[in-house]
């Protein structure tokens, strides 16, 4: 399968490099030169990975995967000549899966792309998963094609929702830590506020306000078996 990458980079010779090295890779790719554009592109012809810059003109990198993190846990990568620890944080809590700072070797950031699509498409390797599905209560996870229902109505989720909720399926009645949590879905190279989790919750309670999903107060959450 060939993975759609958005690239948003006002800079021409670093936008045509990257270009570059993501079509040598078999990447198809769409550049960008403005937030304002990639916008455009996420109507029309929604990437599956986004590269993005910081400071950009108009609307800068922040603003754009504060947005797109509203609708949708698609992987974004934020490239950017700020170093400060403070600009990272700021970035991977507002929706970035990485942040690689400029300068940057185009080799590393290839490396980091087939990292995270490995994390978030696990149907590469699914060959040997099972294919039964997984219900708890009236929630049924269908672990395959990953499609999530409640009772006989099929509910969207993020990629995130999907992979709490089946971690928290599979382990039923265990609790927790926000940290375990954090490393899990999250992975671990993720460094941030553990916010996060309590966020992801919230949107899983919200869709899902039935589900036996508890608060192990000053500790994290565990999914509570009903029937036992």
């Amino acid at each position: 399968m060939s993975y759609h990458i958005g690239v948003i980079e006002d800079d021409p010779n670093i936008r045509n490099i990257v270009s570059a090295f993501l079509k040598k890779e078999g990447y198809e790719v769409s550049l960008m030169d403005s937030a304002e554009k990639g916008l455009n592109l996420w109507e029309s012809n929604p990437p599956d990975m986004w590269i993005v810059d910081i400071m950009l003109p108009g609307m800068d990198g922040y603003e754009f995967c504060k947005k797109i993190r509203n609708e949708s846990e698609v992987p974004i990568i934020i490239v950017s000549a700020k170093d400060e620890e403070i600009d990272k944080i700021l970035g991977l809590e507002l929706g970035g899966d990485d942040y690689l700072t400029k300068p940057f070797s185009p080799r590393e950031l290839m490396a980091r792309i087939k990292r995270i699509f490995k994390r978030y498409r696990p149907e590469d390797n699914r060959q040997t998963m099972e294919t039964e599905n997984l219900t708890v209560d009236m929630l049924t996870i269908d672990k395959v094609n990953r499609r999530v229902f409640w009772g006989n109505e099929e509910i969207d989720v993020t990629t995130k929702e999907f992979d709490m909720l089946l971690l928290f399926a599979e382990n039923v009645n265990r609790a927790f830590s926000r940290e375990e949590l954090l490393m899990r879905v999250w992975g671990e190279d993720y460094f941030g506020s553990d916010r996060a989790v309590d966020d992801l919750v919230k949107r899983i309670r919200k869709k899902f306000q039935e589900l036996p999903l508890e608060t192990v107060w000053g500790f994290g959450y565990r999914l509570r078996d009903n029937e036992e």
